[in-house]
């Protein structure tokens, strides 16, 4: 795994976010809009096996799966 970067929620995400994620990143901070979490939360992006994982630390996370779908789903360990 390759570490990406960090960002703060609400916050325009760096450049080196892919365009895929975007979208998604946008949904999961909408759905959670007023939440205390999502006030303090921050993401980070980090590489798996060629594919960009954006994790919410506040139990969120995007990905790009392998058929180039983009999952935004409830962090699964």
């Amino acid at each position: 795994m390759q570490l990406g970067t960090r960002w703060t929620t609400g916050a325009e995400p760096p450049a080196s976010v892919p365009a895929a994620l975007r979208p998604g990143i946008a949904e999961v901070e909408a759905n959670l809009a007023g939440s205390l979490s999502l006030s303090k939360g921050h993401w980070t992006l980090t590489w798996l096996e060629g594919r960009p994982i954006a994790e919410l630390d506040a139990g969120w996370e995007v990905l790009l799966t392998a058929s180039g779908d983009v999952i935004a789903r409830p962090f699964q360990d």
